[in-house]
């Protein structure tokens, strides 16, 4: 999905219209909005109409009335009507026809019944986690519409191919930084609705911008999946992950150390940190979150194992030892962690802004019982990740000088793409 760039704020200024041509359209003295829309209507027919003829004009070699060519044998041949659904409404036109029945338009082609901005409009408001059936009663009561739910459909139906294109595009050849996380979805398989995880990758340019890799969805998470997921990476034209920023994903550390052997993979603090908060009551959290925070905060490996030891022997460490055990299973995960300068560390200190992403998604497909199938899981998510990454306009914060440390650390493989 392409990066937004950012727009000029000034807008480009609109030719004024004769003052002739709005008096065929507008009167004199005040207007109700029904008469306004009727005039916006009538205006929009008739520009519609008159571009659909001076296409026919173009087609045919003569305008209506002029002097037909030698060589032409085609000519005009009356108007068929037309009703076409827009952006403002149901329009009827009169489409010009040619007697060889040659002419092809082309901002209304044949058989077309929507014209541009509607089927926008049914996307915008599908992305938004709107049902068919919500959208058809939208569109009716808006612009006394009737849409069929199979047009719905459809119109969402027809982003297919530009799922596909995205989700083969090229890749960046590195990435500093990849967060992965997944998303529960209820999704009907084979006769049965089951709760899958919908997995994103957030990759992190070496500029410091943000762009989503992929979507794949799994029912259960395994070595075999990820090293699909990083195979598909790989031939997209991703040669190397730098860090690898997760939360404890099954079956990841295999895969990764097949298909991307250098990448170091880095366990996400705070989700460990949330996860031994949930043992403790909102009396005992604050206290417990400063006792952890002298493990992930040491300056080394070697500090943060004694701090780890000194926890376990305190009185935090007697009354949840759980929460040790959580750290020590996931200890060759997060040590990595204290390799790292300050700058670096802020950056895979914590998946957040993959979360934010979750958590807008979330918004948008609560309203949806099930999804009927993965295909439109897919769909749905994808349209709504469109809207997301239009928005983001910065990057990572404080990112020069983290990305100032990559190049220190991994001067042979952090590689700055010339403007």
């Amino acid at each position: 999905m392409p990066r937004k760039t950012k727009k000029s704020s000034s807008t480009t200024p609109l030719a004024p219209v004769p003052a002739e041509v709005l008096d065929q359209f507008v009167g004199q003295g005040p207007l109700t909005a029904e008469e306004l829309e009727a005039a916006v209507h009538r205006f929009k027919k008739a520009i519609i109409e008159r571009a659909l003829g001076g296409e026919l004009t173009h087609h045919l070699g003569y305008p209506p009335g002029g002097t037909k060519p030698e060589a032409t044998t085609n000519h005009r041949n009356g108007t068929s009507a037309k009703t076409i659904l827009t952006d403002t409404g149901a329009l009827a036109i009169e489409v010009p026809r040619d007697r060889h029945a040659t002419f092809e338009p082309r901002l209304i082609p044949k058989h077309e019944r929507r014209f541009t901005g509607f089927d926008d409009k049914i996307l915008a408001l599908y992305a938004r986690g709107l049902t068919v059936r919500e959208i058809q009663a939208f569109l009716a009561d808006m612009y006394a519409v009737e849409v069929s739910p199979d047009l719905i459909s459809t119109v969402t139906d027809a982003v297919k191919a530009e799922i596909t294109a995205w989700q083969s595009r090229p890749l960046e050849p590195m990435y500093p930084v990849v967060f992965f996380d997944a998303l529960r979805v209820k999704i009907r398989d084979e006769g049965t609705v089951r709760s899958k995880a919908v997995y994103l990758a957030l990759g992190v340019l070496a500029d410091g911008s943000r762009d989503i890799l992929g979507i794949w969805i799994e029912q259960t998470e395994g070595a075999k999946f990820w090293m699909r997921v990083f195979t598909d990476l790989q031939t997209r034209g991703c040669q190397d992950i730098l860090i690898a920023v997760t939360d404890g994903l099954k079956g990841m550390g295999e895969a990764l150390g097949a298909v991307f052997p250098a990448t170091t993979l880095q366990t996400c603090i705070v989700h460990l940190l949330r996860h031994s908060l949930e043992f403790a009551t909102w009396k005992e959290r604050k206290p417990l979150a400063a006792a952890l925070r002298t493990i992930y905060t040491a300056p080394s490996a070697e500090a943060a194992a004694e701090a780890l030891d000194a926890f376990e022997r305190g009185p935090w460490g007697r009354k949840f030892p759980m929460i040790v055990a959580a750290w020590r299973r996931a200890w060759p995960q997060v040590i990595p962690f204290f390799a790292f300068p300050p700058a670096i560390r802020r950056v895979i200190y914590t998946t957040n802004a993959l979360e934010s992403v979750h958590a807008q998604l979330r918004k948008i497909i609560k309203t949806r019982g099930h999804f009927p199938s993965d295909d439109a899981a897919t769909k749905l998510i994808w349209l709504a990740l469109r809207n997301i990454l239009a928005k983001w306009e910065r990057g990572v914060v404080h990112w020069k000088a983290a990305m100032r440390q990559f190049a220190i650390l991994y001067e042979d493989r952090f590689t700055v793409p010339l403007a």
